[in-house]
């Protein structure tokens, strides 16, 4: 990747760029809610697209012009609906997922309406609803969860939709390892006339290529973010279904006037062109293939770090990702010796976690990047035997609830992964690994 201009007016940031390049070359990324965007994507971010204020939408801007801003725009557009073809209207100017989201709650709930969604100590998204987000102040909150067995309740969540008669359904999560009851919560939601809307943030790259149920027959809104399974720019967009216009045409302008003036302001047309780029790539089939792989990919690795004794939540993944057991280790122990030996991923509780979430004793890791990398089912096996064998490395080191005897053993810990030679052996292994698969060749 060439960067000569930055390299010559600013050395120091040229860097830290190729300090990243390297760091994501030779790690294996494994973190959930990250992509590699491809060089066309990140080229279109660079462009002078960025330079152009363009208040309002195409064809209708405040500011003059704005004629190839607007065939920008207007070409996402067209792009987002033949890669989501059962959508309706598709608006491509949220900046980030808490706008988006909050759009939807402007166009189709007043102040103090009811809401339900997914728990987010059952793996729901803070903009669902959850009490630190504004959305907890603005609307009267109410949670269905997952059951014993990791599932969504339905039996649960048909009792609150119907005895709370919310005004708005949410149906999505950050880390769940299963299919999505769509069609199932939106029939009880249909019951009491409330509207339903799809969060498939992480799902959505799976969902246009088939290898997750689709959710736009029975909801009426779909949001997603466009840099986990869709790989592109860091964005987000709201769709509109057709079940959604038959209830209320008025709502497509209902979103619009929420995400501007409402919400936002002037959109970033750069961004808007990395979309439109990313969007033509995701109708090829070298986009489906790859997804088709990230599941399997998925699978295979869930199911050898099943073999080497490892508890995968619910047992098994239906998608992208999964959640490890890491037992009394806790995350702290597993992730940063993880970290030493060059494989990054997340702590995560799970429901009903007796942890909090600074030291829970589960760990979340996807397929996307490697996979997008190149590796196939072969690459997870390596995978799994080296978190296994990290695992076995940090086995003696237990959490401790008492404060002072947890500082001890962190210290000890910290100075310990330090010196160890073993897991400076995987680093090793795992740098060369990943040189065979360059992101940007």
């Amino acid at each position: 990747m060439n960067f000569d201009n930055l390299k010559v007016t600013d050395p120091l940031c040229y860097d830290l760029v190729q300090k990243e390049i390297g760091r994501q070359e030779t790690t294996l990324e494994l973190i959930p809610s990250e992509c590699i965007a491809s060089l066309s994507v990140i080229e279109a971010l660079w462009t002078p697209f960025t330079n152009k204020y363009s208040e309002w939408y195409a064809r209708k801007r405040y500011y003059w012009w704005n004629e190839f801003v607007d065939e920008v725009e207007e070409l996402a557009i067209e792009r987002a609906k033949k890669a989501f073809p059962w959508v309706a209207h598709v608006n491509v100017q949220p900046y980030s997922w808490s706008p988006a989201n909050f759009a939807v709650y402007v166009a189709t709930c007043k102040p103090w309406d009811t809401i339900v969604w997914q728990s987010l100590l059952d793996w729901g998204h803070l903009t669902h609803g959850w009490k630190a987000s504004v959305t907890w102040s603005f609307f009267n909150s109410v949670q269905y969860h997952v059951r014993e067995d990791w599932y969504v309740d339905l039996e649960e969540t048909a009792r609150i939709i119907r005895e709370n008669k919310p005004k708005l359904v949410w149906i999505g999560a950050s880390a769940y390892p299963r299919v999505f009851p769509f069609e199932e919560i939106a029939k009880i939601a249909d019951e009491v006339g409330a509207y339903v809307a799809a969060d498939i943030a992480h799902i959505s790259g799976l969902v246009i290529s088939w290898v997750h149920p689709n959710p736009a027959p029975f909801v009426d809104i779909i949001t997603t973010t466009t840099h986990k399974t869709l790989r592109w720019p860091r964005w987000w967009m709201i769709m509109v279904t057709e079940k959604w216009l038959k209830k209320d045409s008025e709502l497509v302008s209902k979103i619009d006037k929420a995400i501007f003036p409402g919400l936002q302001w002037w959109p970033h047309n750069h961004q808007t062109l990395a979309i439109a780029v990313a969007l033509w790539e995701a109708l090829s089939k070298e986009f489906v293939d790859s997804n088709i792989q990230i599941v399997k990919n998925a699978k295979y690795l869930a199911s050898k770090l099943i073999d080497l004794w490892f508890e995968i939540v619910s047992g098994w993944t239906d998608n992208h990702l999964m959640l490890v057991n890491v037992g009394r280790w806790r995350w702290v122990f597993m992730q940063e010796a993880l970290d030493m030996a060059w494989i990054t991923l997340n702590k995560n509780t799970i429901p009903k976690d007796p942890a909090s979430a600074f030291y829970p004793s589960w760990i979340r890791l996807w397929t996307p990047i490697v996979t997008m990398r190149g590796m196939k089912e072969q690459d997870m096996e390596k995978i799994a035997n080296w978190i296994k064998r990290v695992s076995d490395e940090v086995v003696q080191f237990v959490y401790n609830e008492d404060k002072e005897e947890r500082a001890k053993i962190l210290e000890w810990f910290y100075t310990y992964i330090k010196e160890n030679k073993e897991l400076a052996k995987i680093k090793e292994e795992v740098k060369e690994f990943c040189l065979k698969f360059p992101i940007y060749k």
